[in-house]
């Protein structure tokens, strides 16, 4: 077995350098900066409306940035001050006038509550076909399910609301309580029974709408 004395036999001396290799070698990084220092310099000369083209670039885009974020952020605030005074005046005109001149949720929750307001069911069809968010929409369709209902078919009630028919819809279970109590009312147990054995069953239906259905059952 090798030793450690051995081990340190084998181990490579460092190499004493001469003065004049120290000089040689302090030269040699010296010219070496030089060179690179040079190069630089003729880089940025040669590229330099480039460079300061690329930086003034990359300024104006993160300033814009910011003045957009900046006018979107003041834009929801006044929006939301607008909304704020409006529902505390019960003004119907002035969220109506918010829901067009704002988009997304904010809109139709303008538009919705303007409906609550002055009961003007134009809004509630306006928010059905032109609605910005699902949620609403699905809304304002069951107020008018409700308001529509008893001058149409329990048939064609079901099918006013088939777009509800999903869990995807925030409202499924309401639009199948409703369809139920539509079949209900017409003398259709049959087809109430159906969907009321459905919502039952269903372990994720909220409790309320759960109790109701064993109630009409």
């Amino acid at each position: 077995m090798t030793t450690i004395l051995q081990r340190n036999k084998n181990l490579k001396k460092p190499v004493n350098k001469t003065r004049a290799e120290y000089a040689e070698d302090a030269l040699y990084r010296e010219v070496w900066e030089d060179v690179n220092n040079e190069k630089t310099q003729q880089f940025l000369k040669k590229y330099w409306k480039y460079i300061v083209g690329v930086a003034v670039a990359i300024m104006v885009v993160v300033c814009a940035i910011q003045f957009v974020s900046q006018r979107k952020y003041a834009a929801k605030m006044a929006r939301a001050q607008i909304y704020e005074t409006a529902l505390s005046n019960t003004d119907a005109g002035a969220l109506a006038n918010l829901a067009k001149n704002s988009d997304g949720a904010m809109a139709d929750l303008a538009l919705f509550q303007s409906y609550l307001i002055d009961k003007d069911v134009k809004k509630l069809e306006d928010l059905v076909n032109n609605g910005h968010t699902r949620d609403f929409k699905d809304l304002a369709r069951l107020h008018l399910a409700s308001v529509n209902g008893d001058k149409i078919e329990a048939v064609e009630f079901e099918k006013y609301l088939s777009s509800l028919d999903t869990k995807k819809s925030p409202f499924y279970y309401t639009a199948r309580l409703m369809v139920a109590e539509k079949y209900l009312s017409v003398g259709d147990k049959e087809n109430a029974d159906k969907i009321l054995d459905v919502i039952i069953n269903d372990s994720d239906a909220p409790g309320s709408i759960s109790a109701h259905a064993q109630l009409l059952k």
